[in-house]
């Protein structure tokens, strides 16, 4: 895999991760563009200990453009995109409207700010784009292997990176996919945010992680469990030499998979070289059961979340792992968060997790 940087137009980094080593990647970004916007407001909510974004500069990003103007796809004589090049393998570059960014200014002039109660912070951090192909009529499910191991390499390089970076505390590798999950591209691609905090899932996953290690003289939760599933076989969905695919037993979601590598690491930079190449088959096999059980001639909505560990803070307890889920609970319904689940954190799920293991099994 060739890594070539540039810089986009208004100074944002873009940078190809190609499959050929003979890659040239030197075509400017010919657009005229205005500077990219400064970082968010974080606003901590003391009721609930944790940050919120108020990025209100997003409200105006692109939504959902026809197919000639997606900004995804490679630039072309007559019209440039967010990718200068006229074709590419997978691309990485900074959102042009992040949530988090490094570009700190004062966002907040002429607004009220917060209370004692409710100190405010720049929004400092990162926000990436990834693009899985340059096709815009595809999927991931779509891809070849090959093609998932060069993503799973970007996202190695992506990790290993913005991990360095002193205000970074987590990075967060995901793909949303469909309109029903509030996607507004259709082109395949997810995203990377690096925050300045570590996240409330995180902070909960470690918390339970610790108490475990300490009733147990320091054994990891996530390998013990894993351990319990791949013994019981029933959530089982699928699984290879390096990886195994389950319903975890208490499911949040009515379809809902873990894919995680028998090996512990910590993030996707520690993967080795066989286990980045046993993922991708795997994980093509679960989502293309996902689209087989639904039949969806639009392909299933999803959210794909890598659980990564943090970068400073309780490290040693995270385990590497990929969630994904949908938000259908059958072919012609979809899971809604309603009061209990958005209101309380409560969730009711509408199919027994071993239903769901045994129908993606059969799919």
């Amino acid at each position: 895999m060739k890594r070539s940087a540039v810089r986009l137009a208004d100074g944002r980094e873009l940078i190809y991760f190609d499959e050929r080593d003979d890659a040239v990647r030197e075509g400017p970004d010919r657009r005229e563009l205005p500077p990219p916007p400064p970082a968010s407001e974080l606003r901590y909510d003391p009721l609930t200990d944790e940050w919120v974004a108020i990025a209100a500069h997003r409200q105006t990003r692109t939504f959902l453009p026809p197919t000639d103007q997606c900004p995804l796809c490679p630039s072309r004589p007559g019209r440039s995109s967010e990718i200068p090049a006229y074709d590419y393998d997978v691309v990485v570059f900074e959102n042009r409207f992040p949530s988090l960014s490094d570009r700190v200014g004062d966002g907040t002039a002429g607004y009220p700010g917060g209370t004692p109660f409710t100190p405010t912070r720049p929004g400092r951090g990162r926000c990436e784009v990834v693009c899985f192909t340059a096709e815009h009529g595809t999927s991931f499910a779509a891809l070849a292997p090959a093609r998932v191991r060069t993503v799973v390499d970007a996202l190695a390089d992506r990790t290993a990176e913005l991990s360095a970076l002193d205000a970074v505390e987590q990075v967060f590798c995901f793909e949303n996919r469909g309109v029903e999950i509030g996607v507004t591209l259709h082109h395949p691609h997810g995203q990377i945010y690096a925050y300045p905090f570590v996240p409330p899932r995180t902070r909960s996953m470690l918390a339970a992680a610790r108490r475990h290690a300490e009733a147990t003289g320091g054994r990891s939760l996530y390998a013990d469990v894993l351990a319990a599933e791949r013994a019981a076989g029933v959530r089982v969905v699928a699984a290879n030499d390096r990886w195994t695919a389950y319903v975890p037993a208490a499911a949040r979601w009515p379809f809902e998979v873990h894919l995680a590598p028998h090996r512990r690491v910590l993030d996707i930079a520690a993967l080795n070289d066989a286990e980045r190449d046993a993922f991708g088959p795997l994980y093509l096999d679960v989502l293309r059961r996902f689209d087989r059980l639904f039949g969806s001639r639009q392909g299933t909505p999803y959210i794909a979340a890598w659980h990564q560990a943090p970068v400073r803070h309780e490290r040693e307890l995270g385990y590497l792992h990929l969630q994904v889920f949908t938000i259908r609970r059958a072919a012609d319904k979809l899971k809604y968060l309603a009061g209990s689940e958005s209101a309380m954190g409560v969730f009711i799920n509408d199919v027994r997790p071993e239903q769901a293991a045994a129908l993606l099994r059969g799919a």
